[in-house]
């Protein structure tokens, strides 16, 4: 289904404060959107999974049915369209259920509507580009058929974790991951691995593809959550 005649897309605003809600869609509109808004779960997940929206921006706290179960319920339908929670600052576990549930990212209140447009941008941006078997990130390619890393045309040597966790990160660019997220998709259900195993790759993998491991350019730590890989896009 092609959108290139809506402009930029369409947008799912599910937001039960309403002065939030109608300045969310005013913010989005004037930029270009079409916007659907939903003051409650209910209808929310209506609209979610009928409506096609390129991309939902998802408060946590609904009344009737809350955020969980819509990112579930769009998960579990196979709808892969960007999920972006807004969340209350100090809602750490929340969170990390919602991003285990499905969601993608979350953006804290109260946020700054440039940064919010940004990040939205760039999901719709990504989520056109997906499935391409070679990632390029500044003078980084990811080879996905071949299983390697090159930087500038030389070969990176990556043990097959780090290439995993590299993949991963790639394939889930700008979303942030929980350290159970990781877990399942690199590591698998097979191995006892703990949360620390996770630390260590990535604090190997920094060394080799950060200029400056102590202040990583790519891999972002999130504090009481996880990570998030943020490439320098063209």
């Amino acid at each position: 289904m092609s959108n290139g005649h809506m402009g930029k897309g369409r947008i799912l605003i599910v937001e039960d404060e309403p002065s939030l809600l109608r300045g969310l869609k005013d913010t989005f509109e004037t930029r270009g959107f079409q916007v659907m808004t939903a003051a409650d779960g209910e209808t929310g997940r209506e609209l979610a999974l009928e409506g096609s929206p390129d991309l939902i921006l998802l408060d946590i706290m609904l009344p009737r049915v809350n955020g969980y179960e819509i990112c579930r319920d769009v998960r579990a339908r196979g709808l892969e369209m960007p999920i972006l929670m807004l969340t209350a600052k100090g809602q750490e576990e929340d969170i990390v259920l919602g991003l285990n549930l499905g969601a993608d990212d979350y953006i804290a209140k109260p946020f700054r509507r440039g940064e919010l447009i940004a990040r939205v941008n760039a999901f719709l941006r990504r989520s056109r580009f997906k499935g391409s078997a070679v990632t390029r990130f500044d003078d980084y390619e990811l080879s996905l058929a071949s299983h390697k890393l090159f930087r500038s045309g030389k070969e990176v040597e990556l043990t097959t974790k780090e290439f995993g966790l590299l993949a991963y990160f790639v394939e889930r660019k700008g979303c942030a991951l929980t350290r159970d997220d990781i877990l399942d998709r690199v590591w698998g259900g097979a191995v006892i691995v703990t949360p620390r195993s996770i630390d260590r790759c990535v604090a190997t993998l920094r060394a080799k593809i950060e200029h400056d491991p102590a202040r990583p350019r790519y891999i972002h730590t999130i504090r009481d959550i996880g990570y998030r890989f943020e490439p320098n896009e063209e």
